[in-house]
């Protein structure tokens, strides 16, 4: 995908939602880092399942390592991995706390020191919360960065890289989210539904299905 396609790619899917939002329900930034670390390997709508029950009562730090490590469990026990998840959560607590006067901090070193916080998160938490420029790879941006021809690459650092650098600037607060539904709810992995996407023209396996 050149630099004029690559344009017009996010012209189009900025024209059609020009502001994107996660589909992760939160009302803190706090209660954002909470759901983002709950969703690995886990869906969007799932985690809101849980989290809307565990937030009601448990929507701080300190309220959160208050319920320990049994009853959070039990609260997000229908999300994958939940035993994990949830010792992870309590440990990030207890550092918040400790740490960072029960704040979420901004900076990427801190939050990838965080337990059960990788790279993505981080990424997803910057940008979402603090509307940094990140680019948080999942497998439907992993998908779109090799099928579309946006930015090929055979691990997600590079695709994030290459996100990074042939996006521009305009567009790059919001791309990750505009990547996110395009994959989800278009770009699919099984069978993407070409038929009804409106960047076909600019997508790389899309000109040659035309072509063809």
């Amino acid at each position: 995908m050149n630099r004029q396609d690559t344009r017009n790619f996010f012209e189009t899917l900025r024209a059609a939602n020009p502001a994107p939002q996660t589909e992760l329900a939160y009302a803190s930034v706090f209660e954002l880092l909470a759901a983002v670390l709950l969703s690995a390997q886990a869906t969007d709508v799932g985690v809101n399942k849980a989290t809307r029950r565990l937030f009601a009562f448990a929507n701080t730090p300190a309220k959160m390592l208050a319920l320990g490590e049994e009853a959070l469990a039990e609260q997000i026990r229908t999300i994958g991995l939940y035993k994990t998840k949830a010792k992870n959560l309590l440990a990030t607590c207890r550092i918040l706390i400790e740490q960072h006067e029960g704040q979420v901090p901004r900076s990427r070193e801190a939050l990838e020191a965080l337990p059960g916080v990788g790279r993505k998160t981080a990424n997803v938490v910057l940008n979402v919360a603090f509307g940094e420029p990140t680019m948080a790879v999942d497998t439907h941006i992993f998908r779109l960065g090799n099928r579309t021809g946006l930015a090929p690459g055979k691990n997600v650092l590079e695709v994030e890289q290459g996100l990074l650098k042939r996006i521009p600037d305009e567009f790059m607060v919001d791309a990750h989210h505009w990547l996110i539904l395009h994959g989800r709810y278009v770009c699919q992995a099984r069978k993407p539904l070409c038929e009804r996407c409106t960047v076909r023209p600019y997508c790389d396996t899309g000109r040659r299905a035309g072509a063809g």
